[in-house]
């Protein structure tokens, strides 16, 4: 079983063509909308349920609104990208499928879990780096009442969440990628120059609702890679971003990572299950879910980054690749992680 140590091999990709971030579009429910960062989002919905009869209904509706605002900030709604790449929580990825009927452009349905928002940057910088497509739309979503239907049970059975367990997001998040048209407008750019591919790591971690410590190892693997492939430190970067470990597991994640000799100093080091929600919201051990990541990248840090406030970000959206089913036979829940570095020209 997989645990913290060297790769044998470097995971790490260099993009020459420097893939540019165009646009982003974030859109969440009401709790998360009440919270620290809910001035930065495009869209606050009041209702949970978006006007449809399910939650599973109401999670597609944000995949597709979230597209829809990144498509109109680069002003491209009316000319469909060259590929989209998205995924969410849900059996069979049907959020995601079911939005794709609305687009024309090609569909690469993804799960990674909670990592599934670095997947798809990744592998869309993968298909605009290579030449292969000019433009990738890349987005992820989740919902607070689908996810707890289908990995614990319905929020009606009222059942009590310990301390450790996380609150999933509920919302979409989307960004847009494209190769740089070679223009100087005055405006700097920012644009991913470098990704890891993260490994499965697995420390046997059992509780389903403590999924912060099953992430922690996978993250800092994948932080220790993407830093020994690139030559990098910690400083080299404003913000390292990991996607949802909550409190539980960025605490964990730190001590990790000191035990191997990296520093992951308070001021560079963010979690966005914790920054998604305040202290007094009752999410206990904070945010999760593919959207947190999303949503926290394409609204708070992406209008940083376009201000100036950050220049060189390191997105590591982290995953519990849970299942019910193994989990009722005994087995561990491992975790994934993959990192997406930004940098502003």
């Amino acid at each position: 079983m997989l645990t913290l140590g060297d790769p044998p091999t470097e995971n790490t990709l260099w993009f020459s063509a420097r893939p540019q971030l165009v646009s982003c579009g974030s859109v969440v429910g009401p709790k998360e909308g009440s919270g620290p960062l809910g001035d930065y989002f495009d869209r606050v919905c009041p209702d949970e349920r978006m006007g449809e009869n399910s939650w599973e209904r109401a999670e597609r509706r944000m995949l597709m609104a979230a597209m829809d605002y990144c498509l109109c900030a680069a002003g491209a709604d009316d000319s469909p990208p060259d590929v989209l790449l998205a995924g969410d929580l849900l059996d069979q990825i049907v959020t995601s499928g079911y939005a794709a009927r609305h687009r024309e452009s090609p569909f690469l349905g993804l799960y990674g879990a909670c990592s599934t928002f670095a997947e798809a940057l990744l592998l869309g910088c993968v298909l605009v780096d290579g030449g292969y497509r000019e433009r990738a739309l890349c987005a992820t979503a989740s919902h607070h009442h689908a996810a707890e239907r289908q990995f614990r049970g319905p929020t009606e059975f009222g059942v009590q969440r310990p301390p450790l367990s996380q609150w999933t997001v509920t919302g979409a998040g989307a960004c847009l990628l494209s190769r740089p048209d070679g223009r100087d407008d005055g405006e700097e750019d920012i644009a991913v120059d470098v990704a890891t591919i993260g490994r499965v790591v697995d420390y046997e971690a059992s509780d389903p609702y403590d999924l912060g410590s099953a992430m922690a190892p996978a993250a800092v693997d994948t932080i220790l890679t993407h830093l020994r492939d690139t030559g990098r430190d910690p400083d080299h970067y404003d913000l390292i971003l990991t996607g949802d470990l909550g409190r539980v597991g960025r605490d964990l994640a730190r001590v990790l990572a000191q035990e191997r000799g990296v520093g992951l100093t308070d001021d560079r080091f963010l979690d966005a299950g914790v920054l998604m929600y305040a202290g007094d919201q009752n999410v206990r051990a904070g945010g999760s879910g593919c959207a947190c990541s999303a949503c926290v990248f394409c609204g708070y840090v992406w209008r940083l980054m376009q201000a100036g406030v950050f220049r060189r970000v390191l997105v590591v959206a982290t995953g519990a690749l849970l299942s019910p089913l193994m989990c009722k036979q005994g087995d561990s829940i491992p975790g994934v992680a993959h990192a997406v570095s930004f940098t502003t020209n």
